[in-house]
């Protein structure tokens, strides 16, 4: 090992689901080239599709792991500027692994790679990632016998607009106005092609592509992220309002009132409309959606499917039971026909057909797709997560209650309210999502498990 520093710090990269850090603190261009030289050596193919997104560090450090794959005897096929979705089309229409630039929604300090295997088909911690690791924390790779790859440029970005066009049926909508905030993330170059329509008016909101993000944040699950965007969404009297995250793989939809339709409803929503053409499907959804969304799946005559939270669990599900569609509470959504992979402006696509296909406002029309009182998710800051969960499990224990440990800890209770409290894989923080059948409810019911945490010395909220 030439530097066991930088082992160090370069292994902390790897988290259970990508590989993201502080740059160039944490990750440089030499883990980039490292992990390069690994993924060919992981994934043995010889070639692989790069994508970057608008992050001042992502030319660099794509162009240092292309280095290390064509050092190792393979293709890099460089794709350009895309978001996240665009890079697994390339991936599966290509059928050729694949590694995404970007760091999401986290701060312009920061960026990352999200890989996949041929086909889109996610790697985790204990799908290869753990190869990658150990991949850093060992001595830089000797140059090999091999003779090196090459590079060729692609530009797909107009069949990657093509192919979500022909999965969804705008041809019949009525106009839309449609407010879209891509936060200065890379939703700005995907969404002028996919929702190039004559009867979609596009309001676009911060599309310039900045990696420094001087509007706000690019991550629009925190409500002053979408402030903007109802503000015009009411100003501009448009239809509805779509916000994207820094790479554009999830969607959040805003009301003509301006106000947020949850990630649950717009799952159960693409839900049923993917059922109604794939009758009996299997619909994934994660615990922590709202009890409507396996309520109005069975009720459509689909199969609902309970899953941890996170995209390798979901996508494996998928997979398993064959499913048409899944969802997420994070605003992330898996299709079977986009290889079981996530694409937020999928799900978009099928809100504006959805919406165009009837004449009632969007409030009224997701109205038919809510019916519980929800508490978001609460951070709970604590110093042993574990001994947390346990006196949660324990005052919960008795008669009355069911619960599970599929992911973290649920509790069902005879009132028809239940709770979910996770620990998170990177801080010592408790993740509380809570539902029942009005807010007073779920109110109460919050409160309590704070006072329970908070009770034995463990923590405070967030």
């Amino acid at each position: 090992m030439s530097n066991p520093r930088d082992a160090h710090r370069h292994q902390s990269l790897v988290k259970a689901y990508d590989i993201r850090g502080v740059v160039p603190d944490e990750f440089d261009e030499a883990a980039a080239r490292t992990i390069g030289a690994a993924f060919v050596a992981l994934t043995g193919a010889d070639r692989i599709a790069v994508a970057r997104d608008m992050r001042g560090s992502s030319p660099a450090l794509a162009a240092a792991f292309a280095e290390g794959v064509v050092s190792r005897g393979a293709q890099v096929l460089d794709a350009g500027l895309g978001s996240t979705d665009y890079l697994y089309y390339v991936s599966g229409t290509l059928d050729v692994p694949g590694a995404m630039f970007t760091a999401s929604h986290n701060p312009a300090r920061y960026n990352g790679i999200k890989l996949c295997r041929a086909g889109a088909v996610p790697i985790g911690d204990g799908t290869g990632l753990e190869r990658i690791r150990a991949a850093l924390a060992a001595a830089p790779p000797a140059p090999g016998d091999e003779p090196r790859g090459s590079v060729q440029r692609l530009d797909l970005l107009a069949q990657y607009a093509a192919h979500l066009r022909s999965l969804v049926d705008l041809g019949g909508i009525r106009p839309l106005k449609v407010v879209v905030d891509a936060g200065n993330g890379m939703a700005g170059l995907t969404v002028p092609e996919v929702l190039n329509h004559p009867w979609l008016d596009v309001v676009p909101l911060y599309f310039e592509l900045d990696g420094t993000f001087p509007n706000h944040e690019a991550d629009p699950m925190k409500p002053a992220n979408v402030a903007d965007l109802k503000a015009r969404v009411r100003l501009e009297g448009a239809d509805l309002g779509l916000a994207f995250d820094g790479d554009a793989d999830r969607c959040f939809v805003v009301d003509e009132r301006g106000e947020s339709i949850t990630p649950s409803q717009v799952t159960a929503l693409i839900a049923t409309r993917e059922l109604t053409r794939d009758p009996g499907a299997a619909i994934v959804h994660n615990l922590i959606t709202s009890q409507a969304v396996p309520e109005l799946v069975t009720e459509a005559g689909g199969v609902p499917v309970r899953s941890r939270v996170g995209h390798s669990f979901v996508k494996a599900l998928m997979a398993e039971h064959g499913a048409v569609f899944g969802g997420e509470h994070s605003g992330h959504y898996y299709f079977r026909d986009f290889w079981f992979a996530d694409t937020g402006m999928l799900a978009a696509l099928h809100v504006l057909a959805a919406l165009g296909a009837q004449d009632r406002p969007l409030s009224e029309l997701m109205a038919g797709y809510t019916r519980y009182a929800a508490s978001g998710e609460i951070n709970i800051e604590v110093a042993d997560p574990a001994a947390a969960l346990a006196a949660v499990e324990a005052a919960y224990s008795g008669p009355g209650t069911q619960t599970d440990r599929l992911d973290g800890l649920t509790v069902r209770l005879a009132d028809g309210s239940w709770f979910n409290v996770r620990a998170s894989n990177t801080e010592p923080v408790l993740r509380l999502n809570a539902e029942g059948p009005d807010p007073a409810t779920v109110r109460q019911l919050g409160n309590v498990l704070l006072a329970l945490v908070r009770g034995v010395g463990l923590g405070a909220a967030a």
